[in-house]
């Protein structure tokens, strides 16, 4: 008999393999709107930990009740269902999928939606949210270090932007791209976890890091 977590991890690879493959954003956000139906169940099997590393350096570093925040990455809501829970009542989801985006708004918790790709020019004034969360965005066939800037335009001095990387965007230019941030005083690094496997029922899975920025 074929073991079924092989079976269920076999399905798992197969969206995830075409996702770190996308060459084009339009080719992302078909990916996900296809995925969609079933994304929340097959990151559950995976053991998918990016949410909730990165609603525990978010709680850590911005006071509860801060307001707007925003889910930057929102995906299905994963990760807006836990800051509702955990006192975070503003929330807006930003995605780059219809599909999913349409997943997250069943969940209800957030109070605006946008469908939008992060890594160029974001339509939202200087200074707009208190707190930013991304997590498995700054990924491969994704977003790279490109999208830091307009991140850190639109949140306030003072607020936290909590995001991932996989090792393979850190040490090909990421890295060195805080580094200089940092040295023009834009962000100070808070907090940088240890590297973890992100999706431990996935094989071969590359290591990420989370990371807490202040913005300056």
């Amino acid at each position: 008999m074929m073991d079924r977590t092989k079976v269920a991890d076999s399905k798992q690879q197969g969206p995830l393999a075409a996702a770190y493959a996308a060459k084009r954003p339009e080719d992302v956000a078909a990916l996900y709107d296809r995925w969609s139906q079933t994304y929340d169940a097959d990151m559950s099997a995976a053991g998918y930990r990016h949410p909730t590393i990165c609603l525990a350096l978010l709680a850590r570093h911005l006071p509860r009740g801060a307001a707007p925040l925003l889910d930057a990455g929102a995906g299905t809501g994963l990760i807006g269902e836990w800051l509702d829970i955990t006192g975070y009542p503003q929330v807006e989801a930003l995605d780059i999928s219809e599909g999913m985006l349409a997943q997250a708004a069943r969940k209800g918790v957030y109070s605006a939606l946008h469908c939008l790709a992060l890594g160029g020019k974001l339509p939202f004034a200087d200074d707009a949210y208190a707190g930013i969360i991304s997590a498995g965005v700054f990924t491969s066939g994704h977003v790279g270090a490109e999208g830091l800037d307009e991140l850190i335009r639109i949140c306030r001095p003072g607020g936290i932007i909590v995001l991932t990387v996989k090792n393979t965007l850190w040490e090909a230019g990421f890295a060195a791209r805080i580094a200089e941030l940092e040295a023009q005083g834009l962000i100070t690094r808070v907090e940088e976890t240890r590297p973890y496997v992100s999706m431990p029922g996935e094989a071969d899975t590359v290591p990420s890091r989370g990371l807490a920025l202040r913005v300056t």
